[in-house]
């Protein structure tokens, strides 16, 4: 890991465990292979120790950016891992609503309908509905 500082790479891992899930990032972790380990370390430093390390916003606020932007983007796998994320982090069922009724706002209707899809199976599979 000679491109990054290991305190940065840590700080993410915290970050990225508390929010993603232990499981989910040890798996995601040992699953790296020398193709795909350089960009992993590189993400969990750069992505979640410099941008979700600090501590300006909060984690909740920063997971409800993340569904809005994510949502706005399309990419739905990542939009469903982060959905479980925000949840971890204090999201609430209510809230999710309200972040993919801003979706269908701006980014259509369709795109919303894609998101609630995504948060009825995470809120089912939290117990949350």
């Amino acid at each position: 890991m000679s491109a990054f500082d290991e305190d940065l790479f840590l700080k993410g891992l915290a970050q990225r465990k508390a929010t993603l899930g232990a499981e989910y990032v040890e798996k995601n972790l040992a699953a790296a292979d020398e193709f795909t380990r350089p960009f992993q370390e590189a993400m969990t430093a750069w992505c979640w120790g410099f941008g979700w390390g600090d501590d300006v916003i909060d984690p909740k606020t920063r997971s409800m950016m993340n569904l809005s932007m994510i949502g706005a983007l399309g990419k739905m796998h990542e939009w469903e891992l982060h959905c479980r994320g925000a949840i971890n982090n204090g999201v609430t069922k209510d809230e999710i609503r309200a972040i993919i009724h801003v979706i269908g706002i701006y980014c259509g209707v369709p795109q919303a309908l894609e998101c609630f899809r995504a948060a009825r199976k995470v809120l089912e599979a939290e117990g949350l509905l």
